[in-house]
């Protein structure tokens, strides 16, 4: 019996399925995926966005044209609500659409308190779309020729990364840019010291702020007050505090994480609902959970494609094993990045030639639709 295939966001996760979608189709199942617009950039290159040393075009993929170039239909919405039982899923716009199957990969948001992200001036780290309109934005004070106060709220590796390529780009004019780094605690507390090191180094040889043992307590429309009692000028506020899933999960009641990631097997399905599949950031994996960075959601795809496929003609289901080490390399913004692995750092322009040739492979393997023109 031919099936319905319902894919809710279009995360990195879920790539090798839309690369690989005339499978599905070509069986003769219908495959509908929604997203919350036809483009989907590859987070891996948004702080190189936000520096100007990628273009849109270097790192998004073409998401609709993927789609239905190979079969299926592609609607632009959001996923609000899940009926498990009627196998319905509610999106924003009130249009219910029914599954016989479904694949959720709908990323993470960075929750904030306050209604603020209809300001003109705060810029949180996700979707990655908003660093763009971010980088214009910048740009187009810049042209004022008048100083700027920017304040990079989070200590992590967003929040790094962000602060490092804002100076990148600020260099490349004329007026003035004041950056605060708004640590937390610790800069890169749950990181290996080494990385601590050449980061802070980097960032307050190149007159970034670093302001430790102090979080974000409220933004004012010139301005930010901390924790510490401190108020800092802002005419831009970039949120990179940390992620969670949408509460959307919970709310349908699905089991979830204590993130509120939908709860999910070594085969990548809901624990209670085997027609029910994840990836990404949106799940928390039940035998341990995962840290919220790309590489993941990179290794799960094919074996999301597997799975799926087999859900849809009763094959045999492959189990999800994380690997137990990674790599990651932080962009500096000034031409080197940090590299660490276990216990081995180094920070080098090598380092971060390193990180375009992977992810520029990864990008262009997954560019096939008309990803060239300017946004």
């Amino acid at each position: 019996m031919k099936k319905h295939l319902v894919i809710a966001g279009t995360g990195h996760a879920h790539l090798t399925l839309l690369k690989r979608l005339q499978a599905i189709t070509g069986m003769g199942h219908r495959v509908t995926a929604i997203n919350p617009g036809p483009w989907h950039y590859y987070s891996g290159m948004g702080p190189g966005l936000l520096s100007g040393r990628y273009q849109p075009r270097q790192a998004r993929f073409n998401i609709m044209k993927m789609v239905q170039d190979r079969g299926g239909q592609f609607i632009e919405g959001s996923v609000i609500r899940i009926d498990p039982d009627k196998r319905h899923l509610m999106l924003h716009t009130g249009k219910i659409i029914s599954y016989d199957i479904v694949s959720f990969n709908t990323g993470s948001y960075i929750p904030v308190e306050g209604d603020i992200y209809g300001s003109n001036h705060v810029y949180p780290a996700k979707p990655i779309e908003r660093l763009i309109d971010a980088r214009q934005a910048i740009e187009t004070r810049f042209k004022k020729n008048q100083p700027i106060h920017i304040v990079v709220a989070g200590g992590g590796a967003a929040g790094v990364e962000i602060s490092a390529n804002i100076r990148r780009l600020a260099n490349r004019s004329t007026p003035h840019v004041t950056i605060h780094l708004i640590a937390g605690r610790r800069l890169l507390g749950r990181f290996n010291e080494k990385v601590r090191y050449h980061a802070l180094s980097s960032l307050t040889a190149r007159h970034i702020h670093v302001i430790e043992q102090a979080r974000l307590k409220k933004i004012h429309a010139h301005s930010v007050e901390l924790t510490d009692g401190s108020i800092l000028s802002a005419d831009m506020v970039f949120m990179a505090t940390g992620t969670r899933p949408s509460s959307f999960f919970r709310d349908s009641g699905l089991p979830v994480g204590n993130d509120g990631g939908l709860l999910v097997n070594d085969y990548l399905q809901c624990i209670t609902r085997p027609e029910i599949f994840g990836g990404g950031d949106c799940i928390c994996f039940n035998s341990m959970p995962l840290p919220g960075i790309g590489v993941y959601a990179v290794r799960q795809n094919p074996i999301l494609f597997h799975n799926i496929v087999a859900s849809l003609t009763h094959g045999t289901y492959k189990p999800f094993t994380p690997q137990k080490t990674y790599m990651l390399i932080l962009n500096m913004g000034d031409g080197t990045g940090i590299f660490f692995r276990n216990s081995w750092v180094w920070k080098s322009k090598l380092a971060l030639l390193l990180k375009h040739l992977i992810d520029s492979r990864f990008v262009k393997s997954f560019q096939l639709s008309g990803e060239g023109r300017d946004r």
